[in-house]
This record gives C-alpha cells, structure tokens and sequence, in this order.
C-alpha cells in the first residue's frame, strides 16, 4: 500500500509509563498509536501523555506535530521551548534534556532511526 491514513480506530493503542528513575514530577502516562513501521528505522503516528515532567535523551531523528496541549521542552542547556497545538518541530539525534507536560499534550510524529 502506498498510502496511510491516520485513523486510530485501526491501530492498537500501546500504554506506558517512564522509567521510574527518569520522572523528576508527577505520574505522567503515555499513550502511542503507531501507524507505521517500516523496517524497524522509521515510524510514524500518535502519542499522548498526560501531566508530568522526566528526562529524555534522543537517539533518534523526530518531527513532531503538536495536535494539543502544553508542553516545554528543555535541553541540556537549559533552553526551555514552550510547545503549543499547532507547533510542529524537529529533535534532532543526541538531545538530551527534559520533557514536560504542563498539560495533556498529543503529538504526530515520524521518527527516522
């Protein structure tokens, strides 16, 4: 097929939670819609979380869409970027920093390992 929609209806959502030794507040837990996967190196769909702030560290090359809510990410420097519906973005591999959602946030992505 050489076309995909984003309809999570079809897809199974997949809960989780950060590792305990990365949340630094709060009791943020994720929700992910992977709509595609290919080869293991590429994936595109939906993630949500709810409030909470934790460490993050990227290996990976990320665009993101916020969809909704509120967050802030901050990089090792701490360089903080407020992240709002309708922002979209890239973290590019070796980022390391912290995320946190101020409120409920849903996000597009497509990751490229």
């Amino acid at each position: 097929m050489k076309f995909v929609r984003f309809d999570l209806e079809k897809v199974e959502c997949e809960e989780e939670r950060p590792a305990a030794e990365k949340v630094i507040s709060g009791d943020p837990e994720f929700k992910t819609w992977n709509v595609e996967e290919v080869d293991g190196t590429r994936f595109a769909g939906v993630w949500e979380s709810t409030p909470g702030k934790w460490h993050v560290s990227y290996d990976e090359w990320e665009f993101c869409h916020i969809l909704k809510g509120h967050s802030i990410l901050t990089d090792a420097d701490g360089e903080s970027h407020e992240l709002k519906t309708g922002d979209s973005f890239v973290i590019r591999p070796g980022f390391k920093g912290t995320w946190e959602v101020v409120e409920t946030t849903a996000k597009e992505y497509v990751i490229q390992l």
